[in-house]
């Protein structure tokens, strides 16, 4: 009972099945000694591919015991021939053998191909679309060079065009302070002119405000009355009269209770 399976346990702690010991007779060769080669998850348990084993085996020992004896020349030829059909089925059972691995790797072979063909698709297509995207960005780029070096090439041109004679013209004050979109209201950081280099520029700077010195001397000058800052709480004008909620003749009445 110790070497007795079940099908209620677990996959890791399974041994292989229990095997009692046995006693072959003499003269005597059991067929079950014939699948020693056989084990349990190698072959055990039997699926048609050792079901046709068997059979082979049962059908060779058939043929064995169908050989004639060897106590006559006619025997003996009759015998090598039976024997070189045997040899000849062997080779071509062989060969069938042979040929379905052969189908079985081949199949393996084109489905890691086509595994591997697929990957290989991906990668592409993820490495097309990186330089699609590097395409498009260098096509963006160049096209706002190009937009901006025409903006600027038309505006060459229409200066040019207000001055095409050659003349030179003198400076109208008034006409620039009368257009508040002219150089002297929103000048241009193009010809030069950077507003934000100079934000400083009208900020106070005061020494009373800007140093501790400053300060103190500044409070001393000061009068004490603006200091000190009284303020008296406003008296009422007139009491309340009418409707008194609940609550506040209770109060009215403890608060007269406690003086």
């Amino acid at each position: 009972t110790l070497g007795t399976q079940t099908d209620y346990r677990d996959g890791e702690a399974q041994t292989d099945p229990y095997s009692p010991e046995y006693i072959v007779r003499s003269g005597s060769v059991p067929e079950i000694l014939t699948l020693a080669t056989l084990t349990w998850g190698r072959g055990l348990p039997a699926g048609q591919a050792e079901m046709e084993i068997i059979d082979r085996i049962r059908e060779k020992r058939a043929w064995e015991a169908a050989l004639p004896p060897m106590d006559s020349p006619s025997n003996v030829a009759k015998r090598l021939k039976m024997m070189e059909a045997m040899e000849r089925k062997e080779w071509a059972y062989r060969e069938e053998e042979i040929d379905k691995l052969q189908k079985v790797q081949m199949e393996v072979f084109k489905k890691l191909l086509q595994r591997r063909q697929e990957n290989q698709n991906k990668q592409d297509a993820v490495r097309l679309k990186i330089q699609w995207q590097n395409h498009q960005k260098a096509k963006e780029e160049k096209i706002r060079k190009v937009q901006h070096d025409c903006a600027m090439m038309l505006r060459k041109l229409i200066a040019k065009r207000k001055n095409c004679m050659g003349k030179l013209e003198r400076r109208d004050i008034i006409k620039e302070y009368n257009d508040f979109s002219s150089q002297t209201y929103a000048p241009l950081s193009r010809i030069g002119f950077f507003p934000d280099s100079h934000s400083d520029y009208y900020a106070a700077k005061n020494f009373y405000l800007n140093t501790f010195a400053g300060l103190c001397e500044l409070e001393k000058s000061v009068q004490h009355s603006v200091s000190q800052i009284t303020i008296k709480a406003p008296k009422p004008t007139c009491t309340i009269t009418g409707y008194v909620r609940k609550s506040g003749r209770l109060e009215a009445v403890l608060e007269e209770v406690h003086q």
